[in-house]
């Protein structure tokens, strides 16, 4: 009997470079992958891979980079920079079509599953970001060869990345949920996936005090963290900012927070 293969994972070659030729890259991708759906409605996939080793480092966030930029190494964060040309050309009705078309292919793919996870662009609703992490689920075994830096200085696994981006949010829709981050993930997108909005605002209030805790930015800690105050709030939230934090995402999340505290501090200055 042939053993099975481990399958080999391949990302599109152009994010290994320097910074410089990266970004020179993705402007060129983005515009030839923009040509490509113009023509056939598709998206194809990049005309070169290049494996990545196991124990082979991927930069996720610009605050992991060694300030090295002339070394070439697998930048993932700058994919980033395909978005901004991707629409160069493409009349201005045809491009929201055109945006989710890309994500869903990405998301066919073990580097676009990664990146809409480690650093999920909007929107963030509950329903998005559920398909988003099923992609990252389905690539799961293969994305656990390379190691990943996000914060400088330190290389997580895979399992440890996302422990530190996403187990608050796991927390808040599934509380005490498996050790293991990969099951606590495949939990949660299966009530993230079908959510009503009332469940979306439970998770939402299990979340934000858990944030509120950890910002020191924030000049209204105490009434940020209070239940009747942060229900009110986000009952009175328009339906499109309600849906961009009904994931419970820390990202989305922090940003209303910010918001919210702002509208405060005016409030409070007003009267004195």
């Amino acid at each position: 009997m042939t053993p099975e293969q481990t399958p080999v994972l391949e990302f599109p070659a152009w994010l290994y470079d320097t910074t410089a030729a990266i970004l020179r890259k993705a402007r060129a991708e983005g515009r030839w992958w923009a040509r490509e759906y113009l023509k056939t409605g598709a998206f194809p996939m990049p005309r070169q891979m290049r494996p990545v080793p196991p124990g082979e480092v991927l930069v996720m966030h610009s605050g992991a980079e060694d300030f090295d930029w002339a070394h070439p190494r697998w930048r993932v964060h700058l994919l980033a920079e395909v978005f901004t040309h991707l629409d160069e050309g493409v009349q201005k009705e045809e491009r929201q079509r055109m945006a989710g078309a890309f994500e869903s292919f990405c998301l066919n793919t073990p580097w676009g599953a990664l990146y809409h996870t480690v650093s999920p662009p909007p929107p963030w609703s509950a329903a998005r970001m559920a398909n988003r992490l099923v992609s990252l689920l389905r690539f799961w075994d293969v994305l656990q060869g390379p190691r990943y830096a996000f914060w400088f200085g330190k290389k997580y696994t895979l399992e440890e990345l996302m422990e530190d981006l996403w187990r608050k949010t796991l927390e808040a829709w599934c509380p005490g949920g498996p050790a293991s981050v990969r099951e606590h993930l495949a939990l949660t997108v299966e009530r993230m996936a079908r959510a009503t909005r009332e469940e979306s605002l439970e998770a939402l209030l299990r979340v934000i005090p858990v944030l509120v805790e950890g910002d020191n930015d924030l000049k209204h800690p105490e009434v940020l963290s209070d239940p009747n105050f942060l229900r009110e709030r986000i009952r009175a939230l328009p339906p499109e900012s309600f849906e961009d934090v009904s994931s419970a995402e820390k990202y989305s999340v922090a940003v209303q927070l910010a918001t919210w505290d702002r509208e405060l501090e005016r409030a409070q200055r007003s009267t004195e």
